[in-house]
C-alpha cells in the first residue's frame, strides 16, 4: 500500500471539495463569473474523482487488469488515437447519427400521421410501447441476419430504439395544447395545418427535445451492443468485446471515454438547441433567471 499517495489524493478531494461548496454559496454580481463559477464546479468534481481514483488504484496497488489507473487510460487513448478514431467513425459518425436521424425523423412525420387519423392512434401506439420493450440484445442478431455485417444493421437497430420514443412523446406533445387554445384557433377559422403549425407544434416542442434528448444517448448504446453481435473489425462495440477477451482493460477503458465524451456532446448540442427552440417555455425562463 502508497499510503502517501493515498493521503495525498484524498487531501485534494478533502480541498476541492471545500471550495466547490464555497463556489456554490457565492453570489457573483458579474454575470461572466457567474457563468465561470457555474461551470467550474462540475469540471472541478470531475478532476476530482479523476484524482481519487488515479490515488486509490496506485494507493491500494490495485491490478490494471481489474481498474486501470485514469493515467494508464490516457497513455493508451494517445498511443491508440488512429484506431479510436477509426472506431469512433465506423459507430458515430455513421450508425448513430444515420439511425438518429431516421429514427427520430419516421417517428415524429408517423405522430402526425396518427394525429390524423383515430385508426392509427389506437392501432399502433399500443404496437410501438410493445416494440419500445423488445431488449436490444434479441434485435441486433436479427438485424445483422438481415442488412450484413457493416455499419447498416446498426443503424436498423438504432432506428427501432429511437423511432418509439419520439413517436409516444409526439404525440403526447401535440394533444398538450388545451381546448381553450383549440377553440380559438376555430374562431379564427385556422386550418388543421394551420393549428398545427401555429399552436401544437410549438406546445409540443417540450415533448419533442425530451424524446431527442433521451434518444441521443439509447442511439449510442444501441449502436455499441448491436456491434457485439457481428460487425467488421472496427467499432466502438468490435474494439470493447474484442480487447477484453485480451485483458486489454486499458484499451476498454479508453473506448468507454471516448464514447462518453462523444455522447455526453451530443446530448449537449440537443439540449443547446432545445434552449434557443423553446426559449419562452417555464422551465427554460426560469433556468435563465
Amino acid at each position: 500500500m502508497n499510503l502517501p499517495v493515498l493521503a495525498g489524493a484524498v487531501l485534494f478531494w478533502l480541498a476541492a471539495w471545500a471550495f466547490n461548496e464555497w463556489l456554490v454559496r457565492q453570489r457573483f454580481a458579474h454575470p461572466s463569473a457567474a457563468n465561470a463559477a457555474r461551470f467550474a464546479v462540475p469540471l472541478l468534481f470531475g478532476i476530482t474523482i479523476l484524482v481519487l481514483w488515479e490515488g486509490i488504484v496506485r494507493g491500494f496497488g490495485i491490478p490494471s487488469v481489474l481498474l486501470p489507473a485514469p493515467s494508464m487510460i490516457w497513455q493508451r487513448l494517445v498511443n491508440s488515437l488512429p484506431t479510436l478514431v477509426a472506431d469512433f467513425r465506423q459507430t458515430f459518425l455513421k450508425a448513430v447519427l444515420t439511425g438518429y436521424a431516421l429514427g427520430c425523423g419516421l417517428g415524429f412525420a408517423v405522430a402526425i400521421l396518427i394525429d390524423r387519423s383515430p385508426f392509427l392512434q389506437k392501432g399502433l401506439l399500443p404496437l410501438g410501447n410493445f416494440v419500445s420493450a423488445l431488449p436490444v440484445i434479441g434485435v441486433a442478431p436479427i438485424t445483422v441476419m438481415w442488412f450484413g455485417f457493416d455499419w447498416q444493421s446498426k443503424v436498423a437497430v438504432v432506428v427501432i430504439m429511437t423511432f418509439f420514443p419520439m413517436l409516444v412523446n409526439t404525440v403526447s406533445g401535440l394533444a398538450a395544447a388545451s381546448h381553450m387554445e383549440r377553440d380559438l384557433m376555430r374562431t379564427y377559422a385556422a386550418t388543421w395545418w394551420q393549428t398545427l403549425v401555429k399552436l401544437r407544434l410549438p406546445a409540443a416542442w417540450p415533448f419533442i427535445f425530451n424524446a431527442l434528448k433521451i434518444n441521443s444517448t439509447l442511439a449510442l448504446i444501441g449502436a455499441i451492443v448491436a456491434e457485439f453481435f457481428g460487425t467488421p473489425i472496427v467499432g466502438m462495440g468490435f474494439r470493447i468485446s474484442t480487447e477484453v477477451g485480451r485483458m486489454n482493460v486499458d484499451m476498454v477503458w479508453a473506448e468507454i471515454a471516448v464514447a462518453a465524451v462523444a455522447g455526453s456532446a451530443f446530448y449537449g448540442v440537443v439540449a443547446f438547441a432545445e434552449r434557443a427552440v423553446t426559449f419562452w417555455h417555464p422551465s427554460i425562463r426560469s433556468g435563465r433567471a
